[in-house]
C-alpha cells in the first residue's frame, strides 16, 4: 500500500512538472490556441522598425486608438518591454489606417506597432474582442491568451516573468 501511495504521489508530481497552461474558465473573446503551434505573424505595415524575435518571447496585443482598455494596457505593456528587454518583444497591431495610428500619442507605445487592416493574423485568431494579447515562446507555442485585465486573470509582470522563466 505504501509502494502504491508512494508510486501515485510521484506520478501526480512528475505530471505537475510538465503540466500544460490552462485557460481554466477564463473567458476569452478569440479561438484559443493555448499550448499550440501560434499562427504565423502578418502584417500589413510596420509603423515602428520591425522587431527580431528570433529566440524571444514574442507578446502580441491586438487592440485600437478608440478603444479604453487598450490605451489603459499600453503603460503595462511599455513596462514588461522594458523589464524583459532582450528576452521579450512587445509587439501592439491595430487593424485602423496609418494615419490614425501614428497620430495616436497618449499614453506613448515604446514597444512594435504595425498595422493590419485586413485583420489577416486577428482573424485567424478569431478576435472577437480587444484588447486581445498573446504571448508565444521561442519554439511558437502560445502560453497565455486573453484579456489582459480580466479579472482573476490580469497579465501581470509575475505572469510574463514566470511563463518567461518556465519556457526559456
Amino acid at each position: 500500500m505504501k509502494k502504491l501511495l508512494l508510486l501515485l504521489v510521484l506520478c501526480f508530481s512528475i505530471s505537475g512538472i510538465y503540466a500544460q497552461e490552462s485557460n481554466g474558465e477564463k473567458k476569452l473573446w478569440a479561438k484559443s490556441f493555448l499550448n499550440e503551434k501560434a499562427p504565423e505573424l502578418v502584417v500589413e505595415q510596420w509603423l515602428s522598425a520591425k522587431p527580431e524575435t528570433t529566440g524571444k518571447f514574442v507578446l502580441i496585443d491586438f487592440w485600437a486608438t478608440w478603444c479604453g482598455p487598450c490605451r489603459k494596457a499600453i503603460p503595462e505593456l511599455n513596462s514588461f518591454q522594458k523589464k524583459f528587454a532582450g528576452k521579450l518583444v512587445v509587439i501592439g497591431i491595430s487593424k485602423e489606417l496609418a494615419e490614425k495610428v501614428l497620430a495616436f500619442k497618449e499614453p506613448l507605445i515604446e514597444y512594435s506597432s504595425a498595422i493590419d487592416t485586413k485583420g489577416t493574423t486577428s482573424g485567424i485568431l478569431e478576435v472577437k474582442g480587444i484588447p486581445h494579447c498573446i504571448l508565444i515562446d521561442p519554439k511558437g507555442i502560445v502560453r497565455w491568451e486573453g484579456f489582459p485585465s480580466l479579472e482573476n486573470y490580469e497579465l501581470t509582470e509575475k505572469v510574463v516573468g514566470d511563463l518567461i522563466e518556465k519556457y526559456k
